[in-house]
């Protein structure tokens, strides 16, 4: 695009961390194009409550792509194993929440987007404190895969753009990112982070990330908007 603006992608899942990588981005100037992938998994209010992020800090644009990861299975998120409702993980290998190669699939799509904006600038709101053990979360793998995106672009070839994989969150706990997207405005009530909701949305409260969203909210000393089944705090 050549209309003299700073433009980004940014992948948009629906819940927290995303939300307010993107809310970061739109701080830091730029005019952000959304994308949330339809991506087989089994909860499809996330990408709803995507669209009401999207729409509400004013995304340039979203877009939805679908490509089906549930057909390989290889994940509770995607097949018909359980999500464990132990609220903590066991510390014992990476959980079964775990998307086989999800990260991967989604920024090569970020990437196809960016180009045909003419942009390298990429936002993802993965972090390494409060996480859930996933190695596309890490450092060392953004670093790579930006590596490998300025030797496979069209643009980066050519010296038109530099591929930048930004993590804003990366080094945040949930409690700062929730101070962080409340100072920026983002509407939390509207994200969803349940791996297992139910069938109106409502947060099932004792997931991993149902987890990890309550104990940042309590850690911020913020009310969390959301509706539970079962909360923390009681």
């Amino acid at each position: 695009m050549s209309d003299g603006e700073k433009h980004a992608v940014t992948l948009l899942s629906g819940g927290m961390d995303s939300a307010t990588a993107m809310a970061i981005a739109m701080d830091m100037g730029y005019r952000v194009h959304a994308l949330s992938l339809d991506y087989g998994q089994r909860n499809m209010h996330e990408l709803q409550s995507a669209g009401k992020v999207a729409r509400a800090l004013g995304a340039a644009s979203h877009r939805v792509a679908k490509v089906d990861l549930g057909m390989f299975g290889g994940s509770a998120l995607t097949c018909g194993m359980a999500v464990p409702k132990d609220l903590e993980r066991s510390g014992e290998g990476i959980p079964v929440t775990y998307v086989p190669a999800r990260n991967t699939v989604f920024l090569s799509l970020a990437l196809a987007l960016a180009e045909t904006i003419d942009t390298g600038d990429i936002f993802i709101g993965v972090n390494v404190l409060d996480y859930s053990g996933y190695p596309d979360c890490r450092p060392e793998y953004i670093k790579a895969y930006e590596a490998m995106a300025n030797l496979a672009l069209k643009q980066a070839v050519e010296g038109r753009v530099k591929v930048a994989i930004h993590t804003p969150l990366i080094n945040m706990t949930k409690a700062m990112i929730v101070a962080r997207g409340m100072e920026l405005g983002v509407d939390f009530s509207l994200t969803l982070s349940c791996y297992d909701p139910g069938p109106e949305g409502v947060h099932c409260g004792r997931c991993a990330a149902c987890g990890l969203r309550q104990k940042g909210f309590l850690e911020a000393g913020v009310d969390d908007p959301s509706e539970y089944f079962e909360r923390l705090d009681g």
